[in-house]
């Protein structure tokens, strides 16, 4: 088990160097080239996910007690895709059992299985991208992204966190205390790391990897067994990363139960049996506040990390950029639908305008500003669908029409290209409007109308605060006044983003560089990736005796 350990110990290193440095660090090639994933990648990928379609899934020496599957791909497409499916109880017994031999594996041997895990995903990350593509409605070069390297990013960043809590300490040490004349007393400790217990995976439809990865590896390096459920719309992307993870484990001497795929199927869902079982200790979820409130409520015996619901700000004071600004702004909300859970939903703007580098502008000016900017971005109907790929819930765009009547509409949403594809809607509103002030999931957006800049940051971290937030940005050329912004989402416990305009927008985060989620605000309870996100999945617990004189 040693000897992957070893191949993989320089990434692991380097990674760790770019945890504390926080700079721009990946192993994991994010463009979908032949040239850096090999000749004939892309072929052979197309050809491994016709064949997945409407086809049994084969898990080797998994339980199963009947098949389950009902995908259908956003642009269209059943899948077809049917995979092995067994009760909670089943689960939980065959994640219990796998649990000795993982937790006894040496700090080594786990996080030498975890970084092989991810080195294959990364050689399958064409096919992961046609799997996230038609399981999330990703356009296909964010899905290969997504789906691919960035969320393999994710999941190494934990393994390197992880590898450096249960590394922080010595296993053994001599303590040594003076007695004055007499013999010092001398004693020999041991610390043994034990690990929390099962653990439970809930992925999301629209990001089912990169959200799921981190807490899956966290756990494995961490010594616990994982039973990943996917959610039922989006099962493939995490059934692949399952059977890597199986034949690693297999191949290392490790049991393959070490992980488990749990399907289920709306209606008939097991996710409330798994996650109240008691030897269920941790729970990584991503998803709606609602079903986060109820883990709270009921899953008592478990630890929680969560990110949930939330609604993202911008803040419009001043600008020195006003058409890069609008460019910059058109992106973030066009891109995949609104669907991210960065992408921002309300853009407050002084209801007696701004300063520009074009002259003053009136509330309405910035508000065509920005909508002129979403027309440009999707005039062309290839790039359109490039950016906006595909509804992944049919709820939501039931939401929209809804949400027409809340405000003044100054875009129309539009459809356009294969399956659920829609343009943003974006409403003029007043501060306080209460549509504004939830979560309006996907390509929604609101121009409000705030009294002033610093009424506009004031209500921006109030919801933060209130409603919780994973990002914010603002739009000013006031050193004070961004001072006072910075200060106030601070206290809100949402990452900033000021003046962005060029090829970098507020809906990205970076792995090894930008924490993901806070913490600390109603968005999520813990943030990717940090010690906490870690530590709590396994204990130090010691034994100790005197050493003979």
């Amino acid at each position: 088990m040693s000897d992957l350990f070893d191949r993989h110990r320089p990434m692991l290193n380097d990674a760790v160097r770019a945890l504390y440095a926080r700079g721009y660090w990946t192993p994991f090639a994010e463009i979908p080239s032949e040239k850096l994933y090999g000749e004939g990648v892309k072929t052979r990928a197309d050809a491994d996910f016709a064949a997945q379609r409407n086809m049994g899934f084969d898990l080797p020496g998994h339980p199963e007690s009947h098949r389950q599957g009902a995908e259908v791909s956003p642009f269209g497409p059943a899948l077809g895709v049917v995979y092995p499916a067994a009760d909670a109880t089943v689960l939980i017994a065959a994640a219990k059992a796998a649990a000795p031999a993982l937790a006894t594996a040496s700090v080594e041997a786990r996080a030498g299985v975890c970084l092989e895990i991810l080195t294959r995903l990364n050689r399958m990350s064409f096919l992961l991208g046609h799997a996230t593509m038609h399981t999330t409605g990703q356009a296909f070069a964010m899905a290969f992204q997504a789906g691919g390297p960035h969320a393999q990013d994710r999941g190494l960043e934990a393994v390197a966190v992880a590898w450096e809590e249960m590394k922080r300490f010595p296993a053994r040490a001599i303590w040594e205390k003076p007695q004055g004349k007499a013999a010092p007393l001398v004693i020999e400790k041991h610390w043994t790391l034990v690990p929390a217990g099962v653990a439970l995976a809930i992925g999301c439809n629209t990001f089912p990897t990169w959200n799921s990865y981190p807490g899956i590896f966290a756990s494995l390096a961490t010594g616990n067994p994982v039973i990943v459920k996917p959610h039922p719309a989006a099962i493939l992307p995490l059934a692949l990363t399952v059977r890597i993870a199986r034949e690693v484990l297999v191949e290392a001497g490790l049991p393959p139960d070490a992980i488990l795929l749990a399907v289920d199927a709306p209606g008939a869902e097991i996710t409330k049996d798994l996650a109240t079982d008691p030897a269920v200790r941790i729970i990584d979820y991503t998803g709606s506040a609602a079903f986060g409130a109820w883990l709270r409520d009921n899953a008592r015996q478990a630890q929680i990390f969560t990110e949930e619901a939330g609604v993202n700000s911008v803040v419009i004071a001043a600008t020195d950029d006003f058409a890069g600004m609008c460019a910059n702004l058109a992106f973030s909300l066009s891109l995949y639908s609104g669907q991210m859970c960065t992408a921002p939903q309300n853009i407050f703007v002084p209801e007696a305008g701004i300063d520009t580098d074009q002259g003053h502008m009136s509330f309405d000016a910035v508000a065509v500003g920005i909508v002129a900017a979403v027309d440009a971005l999707l005039a062309d109907p290839g790039r359109a669908a490039g950016v906006l790929g595909a509804i992944a819930n049919p709820a939501t765009l039931d939401r929209l029409t809804r949400m027409r009547e809340t405000g003044r509409v100054l875009r129309e949403a539009t459809p356009g290209g294969e399956g659920r594809t829609v343009s943003p809607l974006i409403l003029a509103v007043k501060a306080g409007n209460p549509a504004a002030e939830g979560e309006c999931f996907g390509p929604v957006a609101f121009v409000v109308a705030a009294a002033d800049a610093d009424a506009g940051i004031a209500d921006a971290a109030r919801l933060a605060t209130r409603r919780g937030a994973i990002t914010a940005a603002l739009y000013d050329t006031d050193e004070a006044r961004i001072a006072r912004a910075v200060a106030a989402f601070a206290v809100a416990g949402v990452n900033l983003s000021v003046n962005l305009t060029g090829n970098i927008f507020v809906n990205q985060s970076a792995a090894f560089s930008d924490f993901h989620v806070t913490g600390a605000n109603p968005a999520g309870n813990a943030s990717l990736t940090d010690p906490a996100f870690v530590a709590a999945r396994f204990r130090r617990v010691m034994w100790r005796r005197p050493v003979a004189a």
